[in-house]
């Protein structure tokens, strides 16, 4: 999404959600932020788990971190599928059900339209409107009712389909079929969040560091400057929080016409260095096409299902090019494959093809974020579930078939909602109160007698509900987790299960709760799911 400016149509004032809900609901985020050790005793035996090395028998994570689907929009009707058309799918016996779209959410929506069923023919549809303050207008209160006048976009350009409506409807497994095979066959969850509302940076940040306050913009050449789009409240010193999608500081490509964001403080990449734990960040169209007096140029384009050509890198999809201890601004690649997730010249910032060479050559990361390139990370408006089907089905065969899948987790995580309509209000568990916030009303969020976490302004989350999918010999099969997980919940994995610690500086990770519920660590089931990329379904009748 590229400078995204919010509508200034306004949403009617609402009533709050009833106050034991939330209070309910943040006991119970508090309550969840458990250690993995404790949360996984007896590993199984043989599994070949090194004492000391992590807390769990996970060795290798791998977070493939896609983009702009709320999880009504794929999982609403989860596991019912119209078979009408696409790939054909049948639930097993004694799946169970999920928080999804059923009885008048169908048929008497308190939206002004009816949510419906998105053909598989039609995969290419309108980008919506993802705008922090527009996601807030559009929960209006917790009434869940003001989508199409704050967030729908029906009306674009071939080979886009517009459609009336647009905002409430959803895809199911005819079309998403690898999905719910995943969920199928694995563990998934129907109540994770998007740390913060808005679009794709901030949810990339708070994948990292769980922060988006501590930015300040500069010009393309460096020079500090002040830019209301790249950071928003910002104090005396410009230092203030990234609601919108500004390029990162420390990257060739960021644009040459807008200003760019530096980030301060830590990140997980910080915090897994100094631990010196294997680690990368591998995104499609890294590698430069070329370069000019030595600034790199990213070039390399695709064309998605409809026949469109998309550049294949995003910078803003890029989230430690923010910070100058993490990036790589020139795109340099790795000094060799052997070197692959250790710091060299490519400082842990690589192309998705450096992802398949470690892959190849038995050198996989311990931990390591999978980010497509443009046309196949299921962004509405430039990419589609087909294309980003083709993506997520090619890593997680490969990784199934390498010699490190007995120690694999591999996370299926979003970066924000798109604006597509979700029926759940989030809890919120962070306040903020400016004029961009309008939750509950003109300038709050949450309780306006409950000051923001650090005191920094415009953190309001969490944000829509998202897809959350984990696949690995140890995730639990066919099973659907209610625990309340937000996008740092992910992060909080990674700093438990190899003792890194916490971000600090107010980050969500010390409120969000663990995936561990996703998990029988006591039990690995070695069979193996693989799927075709074009269909979703299992190959060789593998189901």
């Amino acid at each position: 999404m590229d400078r995204h400016v919010p509508p200034t149509h306004g949403s009617r004032l609402a009533r709050l959600r009833p106050r034991t809900r939330r209070t309910a609901g943040l006991a119970a985020v508090a309550a969840a932020g458990l250690a993995l050790a404790a949360a996984a005793p007896g590993f199984a035996a043989g599994d070949d788990h090194p004492k000391g090395a992590t807390a769990t028998p996970i060795q290798h994570l791998v977070v493939i971190f896609q983009e702009n689907v709320s999880f009504d929009h794929y999982f609403g009707t989860y596991p019912t599928a119209a078979n009408t058309d696409g790939t054909r799918f049948v639930a097993k016996p004694g799946t169970p059900t999920v928080n999804g779209l059923t009885g008048p959410l169908l048929t008497a929506n308190p939206n002004t339209a009816n949510p419906q069923r998105i053909p598989s023919t039609t995969p290419l549809t309108c980008d919506q409107d993802h705008g922090y303050t527009a996601e807030q207008k559009a929960f209006d209160g917790g009434l869940m009712d003001a989508f199409i006048q704050n967030t729908d976009v029906e009306s674009c350009a071939a080979p886009d389909k517009s459609l009336p409506g647009l905002v409430m409807d959803y895809y199911d497994g005819n079309t998403v079929t690898a999905m719910w095979n995943y969920a199928q066959n694995y563990a998934m969850s129907d109540n994770s969040f998007d740390t913060v509302l808005g679009p794709s940076t901030p949810g990339a940040l708070n994948l990292i560091s769980g922060q988006t306050h501590g930015g300040y913009a500069v010009t393309p050449a460096g020079a500090k400057t002040t830019d209301s789009y790249a950071v928003v409240s910002p104090d005396a010193n410009g230092v203030g929080t990234v609601i919108n999608d500004p390029d990162p500081a420390f990257d060739d490509c960021s644009s040459t016409k807008h200003n760019r964001v530096v980030m301060q403080g830590r990140n997980v990449g910080d915090l897994l260095n100094a631990k010196n734990v294997t680690w990368g960040w591998f995104q499609g169209g890294f590698r430069p096409t070329s370069t000019v007096n030595g600034t790199a140029v990213c070039g390399s384009q695709h064309a998605n299902v409809g026949g469109a050509m998309q550049t294949d890198y995003n910078p803003h999809h890029e989230p430690f090019q923010y910070y100058q201890s993490t990036s790589n601004p020139h795109h340099l690649p790795p000094s060799s494959v052997a070197a692959i997730g250790h710091t060299d010249r490519a400082n842990h910032q690589y192309d998705l093809a450096d992802f398949d060479a470690a892959l190849a050559h038995g050198n996989l990361p311990a931990v390591s974020f999978l980010k497509a390139a443009n046309y196949q990370d299921g962004h509405a408006g430039y990419s589609d579930p087909i294309d980003e089907q083709h993506f997520v089905v090619n890593m997680i065969n490969a990784l199934q078939k390498s010699k490190d899948w007995k120690s694999t987790a591999v996370v299926i995580a979003y970066d924000d909602s798109d604006g597509w309509y979700d029926h759940v209000m989030p809890p919120i568990v962070n306040a903020s109160n400016t004029s961009l916030d309008a939750l509950n009303g003109a300038g709050k969020c949450g309780s306006a007698n409950r000051a923001p976490l650090g005191g920094y302004a415009n953190r309001c989350g969490y944000g829509p509900r998202l897809p959350l999918l984990v696949v690995s010999p140890y995730a639990k099969s066919n099973f659907v987790d209610h625990t309340t997980t937000d996008q740092t919940s992910i992060l909080r994995f990674i700093e438990d299960n190899w003792s890194t610690g916490r971000i600090g500086d107010y980050s969500f990770d010390a409120l969000a709760g663990p995936l561990t519920n996703m998990f029988d660590f006591g039990h690995r089931n070695d069979r193996k799911l693989l799927l075709d990329p074009t269909s979703g379904a299992p190959l060789h009748g593998d189901h």
